[in-house]
């Protein structure tokens, strides 16, 4: 896969669609891997759309349990998303994508980067001692390929401005996550009403988001607050 692969983005599709197929149980699984860079944002791979709109939600929030598996080098298990009271939002977003079990194992890599292999479950308590083990097992196995992969496939450079536009992009994503999470609606609604909110407020939509994540998230949808300002100012 390493040899035919044209770029890295490929090289973890191959690998994120062999992790589901080797890792398949009783239950349907999804699986995507998220490697982390210095100086470059986050690559994510996964063996479906669905696995990877999960990812970029968890990305979008900048918390959750495989950036947690990325960034500290331990397994996490979400046995019941609907219940576990970490990552309030994640949980509530991973739920409304009817993902109720997650799992999260990190891969090892060389110094400068980060990995993880992430799963998810339709099913509580899907990831049992024995399924962790099978996974981390996995993860151990793919550590040198994947070692081998981030040196002949070197991060892209990322000028300056490109990076502060990712950034504040970064914080816009989140808050519209948020916003979906709380009132139950759609990515396109809820960037309508930080959009409105930055026209009232006469400033920019990146301020009005930050004003989100810090914890003036909206408590009603449009429909329920006709329109008012959704950092509730």
């Amino acid at each position: 896969m390493l040899l035919e692969s044209p770029g890295f983005i490929d090289f973890l599709l191959s690998l994120s669609t062999l992790a589901a197929t080797a890792l398949g149980g009783k239950n349907a699984r999804m699986c995507a891997i998220t490697v982390e860079r210095d100086g470059s944002p986050a690559t994510v791979a996964s063996s479906g759309p669905e696995a990877q709109r999960l990812d970029e939600i968890q990305l979008s929030l900048h918390k959750g349990p495989c950036l947690t598996a990325l960034r500290t080098a331990q397994t996490i298990r979400v046995t019941d998303a609907g219940t576990d009271p970490r990552w309030t939002a994640y949980a509530r977003a991973m739920s409304e994508e009817n993902v109720r079990s997650v799992l999260a194992v990190p891969i090892s890599t060389d110094a400068g980067s980060a990995a993880a292999l992430n799963c998810y479950s339709s099913e509580s308590g899907d990831f049992e001692p024995g399924t962790v083990e099978q996974v981390q097992e996995y993860a151990a196995s793919i550590s040198n390929i994947l070692r081998l992969a981030l040196r002949v496939h070197p991060a892209p450079p990322y000028p300056e401005h490109l990076r502060s536009a990712l950034q504040s992009r970064a914080v816009i994503d989140a808050a519209v996550a948020l916003v979906m999470a709380q009132n139950r609606c759609s990515h396109d609604q809820a960037l309508a009403l930080i959009s409105r909110a930055a026209t009232i407020k006469d400033t920019r939509m990146h301020d009005i988001a930050a004003d989100i994540i810090a914890g003036a998230a909206p408590d009603a949808g449009p429909a329920d607050r006709g329109g008012e300002d959704p950092t509730g100012r």
